[in-house]
């Protein structure tokens, strides 16, 4: 097996051979139109980097063979004919790439080509290939030249795809460059074979077959002769169409294993196991078997430790800080000391309130700090001290995945290594919540006293189970206040007198433990060895794809050399044994600054790929990998933002970062289609195409239709964009007359389809008929939330915003609201409201049309409670009718809910010239009454979608895109995002204050008219707003009487007032 130092070429790139010849031509074509190409053969040289202007650097690998082309690459050896043939490729391209900058030259390691007049005519790629293996010259001789001619055509395609000018040095822990990892240089033929929406065979990505054969060590996949394919088509396929990367998060559990459960259900009575019949026996008896089953995997016995089921990891922690045998200090005695590792779990920091409350001092120990401690002798501890110290380590950190070494148990419970110097006992904490999730843990060797764990880490299923392993040596130690059901031997209720149960277990389980999911970790058990063989096995299977995502990750380069990400680690990622399968970055922008994780994470999602953001309940690893102080930290508080919300960027400055986590089903296709995902994002100019998700060469992965079609499974009720949901019926409301009020109007309201307003195309985005720089263009209303737009001329306002805006919503089965992100077909269900009938209709398309109802019959309608964005409201179902036409469409079971009119939702955001005592009210919408968007930024976002087409035709018409952000009010402009700098706004006798820009989701990708998706839009306007995807402003009403009717029309003229307190030239008011 060949192996590869750093630092030098990796050899699975390959060499070309003989089989490369025929996709070689195939790739490059044949033309009469001829260039000139001169390569040199040169020695290596030493990577540094290189000026504007340097040579451009290729992959492409020649072969030493003493001059000779008959040499045998190891693809020829291996017969590995695709993989040959794309080195083949990747070697033509090169030249051709050079044919097309006459004054510059392309660069190999070991090779360089240049354009120059003359030369030896090649007449076929084919022969191009061999001249240049034919005169290589031998190893350790001066550099010799080749001359060759190709098609400037097709030299001009190859630049198209062009080579990033300059050296590319290597990324920090990384084996180099792209080249290096088999990736296409900078933009090259990988960024392409995504922009076309066709997936590149996966030796052209990533080749991960040579990838592993050139590894010093041994790299496993899958699980022996166990198909990895077969597995998650059996086991997973509900992942079809996704790829999952938040393992460390929560791991998902096998089909297999909820259907052995479920008919273990089935089959037995389990009673509780309290009680002494027949089933509460059968409930003991097998609890007591899932505790033996519990330690066997750990590789230990009832005889060194008991296990005491908890409600997870955190229930464990709070166990031992609260029965741990503290030592307040006194007038001899110092007292006890917790000590933690910084790179720890919120949970195992918040123990320190415990031990405050006991007057006991808390020391955070940095991970260096540890490291030195094991390079210095401990100071000799007095053997008569009887002080009692705590020191709790994470085996592995959930932020970087770093696995701190095992033997520092052994070490600090001896007295070798101590944390802080101070005379006493040690014992140790180990939190292997995430550790032993993807490898081994073997008690027998490393006894901890304390092992926290969460089942659902381990198996995906069941939640809210966990367990504390406790060593019976320490054991008879733990104190405890509390008792409950089950934890007393006897007891009186008349006087303080309570004698606790010999076992550990008994004593510390209060009241009946969660028997059923305690049974369901059996068949996890048991599921879990019988599709992979162990944990071993996972462990080495996780492994090779953290290292290989991890070393292609950090050799990607924009065309400057400057890397695509950040990331954080303490270990190469050169051995399971130093770091776990996450990996932890941040993603960068061309000049280096840190793009936000909420946009890297919308992102995401468009590709239906699931990462987690921002701390990872781990803010010491946070604030020591992004380098924020202490002082940071608060100055964020202050500034608004708290632990996981999106806030991802303060001043430039980033509050969290993105993580990556693989599980024992995860596969290459899943860190191939996140890689993907990184260079489209990054590396390449988007042209509106699907991405493709993962490669057809291996199991487990969804076709690529599947992922283009594949829906998000966020459950939320709620999106980013605060002014979230749907497209554009086009019911054109008549108007209305100004002498009714809101709620007694009576004029017809045609339904017609099409806008009165067609000139959207226009540059300047002006009615027809002057009325001056700033007018209403278009109003639209979204009765129903998520659905599609009713678009009026003349509409009246109510205390909630327009009326009936978002007074509707559509409920899934368990009551929670659906949103175009779960459901994107909600954008094809027309609602129309009939004033004059007092009805909405509902049309869709294959559906007969349905009435419902504007208002609620009081005496029939049975209010519930309902959620939206965090708030409470009270709603009430609009009947089984509209239930049955709603489930019927979506082919699930759905409801339409209403936001009851005696329901007041107080808004979050309040005018500022909100009468003392009052404050304003919200329907159904996320964040405020009015949405507003200016036309002159959709042009300017058209405009560069435009321009990304490179046939030149309209991508998305005006009218089309205005639909995607799903706004109230569509005003003119004279400058693109203008909106943004106003304070509030006029619009006749209405006054509106700005509440704030709307942070856009990934629902801007849904195409209102059809419900397909185009990631296009949303990474557009990325670009465009420097990473943060505002579009649009929010208002509120300011004052607002309704004693008499007010309404908002088409045409009416808007007057703004600048945030620095210019007011435009007084307009006209019209109501």
């Amino acid at each position: 097996m060949r192996q590869w130092r750093p630092g030098t070429q990796p050899p699975w790139l390959g060499h070309p051979g003989r089989r490369s010849k025929g996709r070689a031509r195939e790739a490059l074509g044949r033309s009469r139109d001829r260039a000139t190409v001169s390569v040199v053969r040169n020695r290596g040289e030493p990577s540094k980097p290189q000026p504007p202007g340097a040579p451009v650097f290729l992959p492409l690998p020649f072969r030493h063979g003493r001059g000779s082309s008959k040499a045998k690459s190891p693809c020829k050896r291996r017969g590995d004919k695709g993989q040959d043939a794309e080195h083949g490729e990747q070697r033509a391209a090169a030249a051709a790439a050079a044919a097309a900058a006459p004054d510059s030259q392309a660069r190999v390691r070991g090779a360089s080509c240049s354009a120059g007049p003359g030369g030896l005519s090649v007449r076929s790629p084919g022969k191009l290939l061999k001249e240049i293996t034919k005169r290589a010259p031998p190893p350790g001789k001066g550099p010799r030249k080749v001359k060759l001619r190709e098609s400037a055509a097709l030299a001009r395609w190859a630049a198209r795809r062009g080579a990033a000018p300059g050296r590319r040095p290597a990324a920090r822990g990384g084996p180099g460059g792209a080249a290096r990892d088999g990736l296409s240089p900078a933009r090259g033929r990988t960024a392409r074979g995504m922009a076309c929406g066709a997936a590149p065979p996966g030796p052209q990505l990533l080749a991960f077959a040579r990838f592993r054969e050139s590894s010093r060590r041994p790299l496993a996949y899958g699980y022996g002769p166990r198909s990895l394919r077969e597995l998650r088509q059996r086991e997973f396929g509900r992942l079809a169409g996704t790829v999952y990367l938040d393992h460390a998060g929560a791991t998902l559990f096998p089909q297999s294993q909820l259907t052995s459960f479920t008919n273990d259900l089935m089959e037995n009575v389990y009673g509780n196991p309290h009680s002494q019949n027949i089933s509460s026996k059968l409930t003991h008896e097998t609890v007591e078997h899932v505790r033996y089953r519990i330690l066997a995997h750990f590789h230990t016995s009832s005889e060194d430790y008991s296990v005491i089921f908890t409600a997870g990891s955190t229930a464990a922690l709070k166990l031992v800080a609260e029965a741990f045998p503290w030592v307040s200090p006194g007038l001899e005695c110092s007292g006890s000391r917790f000590c933690y590792l910084t790179d720890s779990h919120t949970s195992v920091v918040g123990m320190r309130k415990v031990t405050t409350a006991m007057n006991v001092t808390s020391i955070p120990v940095r991970p260096e700090d540890m490291r030195l401690a094991e390079r210095r002798a401990a100071v000799a501890s007095d053997p008569d001290c009887q002080l009692l110290h705590l020191f709790c380590y994470p085996a592995q950190s959930n932020f970087s995945g770093t696995r701190y070494p095992l033997s520092w148990i052994g070490e600090v419970k001896a007295g070798r290594m101590c944390p802080v110097s101070v005379p006493g006992k040690w014992f140790v904490l180990l939190d292997a919540a995430s550790y032993v999730s993807t490898s081994p843990l073997d008690l027998s060797v490393h006894q901890a006293d304390f092992v926290p764990l969460s089942f659902y880490k381990l198996f995906g299923f069941p939640t809210g189970l966990g367990a504390l392993l406790v060593n019976n040596r320490v054991a008879p130690l733990l104190r405890k206040t509390y008792f409950g059901g089950g934890t007393a031997a006897a007891y009186l209720a008349g006087e303080d007198f309570y004698i606790p149960r010999s076992s550990v277990a008994e004593r510390f389980e209060d009241g009946t433990i969660s028997f059923l999911d305690v049974i369901a970790l059996k068949h996890g058990f048991d599921a879990l060895e019988r599709l992979t063989g162990g944990m071993e096995n996972i462990k080495q299977h996780t492994f090779t794809l953290a290292q290989y995502t991890y070393t292609a990750l950090s050799a990607l380069r924009y065309p400057d050399g400057a890397p695509v990400v950040r990331i954080y680690s303490d270990s190469e990622f050169s051995s399971p044994e130093e770091q776990g399968p996450i990996i932890n970055f941040n993603v960068l922008d061309h000049s280096g600054n840190i793009i936000g994780y909420s946009q890297v994470d919308k992102m995401a999602s468009l590709y239906n790929i699931h990462v987690r953001t921002g701390c990872f309940c781990n803010t010491g690893a946070c604030q020591r990998h992004l380098g924020i102080s202490d002082e940071m930290v608060k100055k964020h508080l202050q500034a608004g933002h708290v632990c996981g919300d999106d806030v991802d960027l303060i001043d430039g400055q980033p509050t969290g970062s993105v993580r990556i986590s693989f599980g024992y089903m995860s596969t290459v296709e899943d860190a191939q289609a996140f890689l993907r995902f990184i260079i489209a994002m990054q590396l390449h100019q988007s042209d509106g195409q699907p991405l493709p998700q993962t490669m057809p060469a291996e199991a487990g992965a969804p076709s690529e239709s599947e992922a283009q079609d594949a829906i998000p499974a966020i459950m939320d009720g709620c999106s980013s964009s605060p002014q979230e949901d749907a497209p554009i019926a086009s019911g054109v409301c008549s108007d209305l007359p100004s002498t009714v009020g809101a709620a007694d109007l009576h004029s017809p309201l045609p339904m017609t389809t099409g806008t009165q307003h067609t000139p959207l195309e226009r540059a300047a985005g002006v009615l027809d008929g002057g009325l001056g720089p700033y007018v209403i263009t278009n109003l639209y209303l979204y009765p129903i939330k998520s659905c599609a737009a009713f678009e009026v001329t003349t509409w009246p306002l109510g205390n909630q915003g327009l009326l009936y805006d978002r007074s509707w919503m559509v409920v899934n089965h368990n009551g929670v609201c659906l949103s175009q992100k779960q459901e994107p077909r909600l954008c094809l269900i027309q609602p129309f409201i009939d004033l004059q009938q007092k009805v909405m209709v509902l049309k869709a398309k294959g559906m007969e049309p349905i009435e419902v109802p504007l208002e609620e019959d009081g005496e029939q309608a049975q209010i519930c409670q309902s959620k939206v964005c965090a708030d409470r409201v009270n709603t009430y179902n609009c009947g089984e009718k509209i239930s049955s036409w709603l489930s019927r469409f979506f082919g699930r079971p759905c409801q339409l809910i209403k936001q009851s009119s005696k329901f007041q939702r107080s808004a979050k955001r309040q005018g500022k010239d909100q009468p003392a005592g009052t404050t304003a009210s919200l329907s159904l919408v996320n964040e405020a009454q009015y949405l507003l968007i200016n036309r002159s930024s959709v042009l300017e976002l058209q405009q560069q979608l435009n321009a990304s087409d490179e046939n030149g035709k309209e991508l998305l018409p005006m009218k089309d895109l205005i639909s995607r952000f799903r706004a109230n009010i569509i005003t003119n402009g004279t400058r693109a995002f203008e909106e943004e700098k106003w304070d509030e706004i006029s619009i006749g006798s209405l006054r509106f204050q700005v509440s704030g820009p709307c942070h856009r989701c990934q629902m801007i990708c849904i195409d209102q008219q059809t419900g397909q998706r185009n990631q296009n839009v949303f990474q557009k306007l990325s670009e465009r707003r420097e990473r943060k995807v505002n579009f649009g402003v929010y208002l509120m009403h300011m004052s607002l009487d309704l004693s008499s009717p007010r309404f908002l029309s088409v045409g009416s003229q808007v007057c703004p007032v600048l945030k620095e307190n210019a007011e435009c030239p007084d307009l006209p008011a019209s109501d």
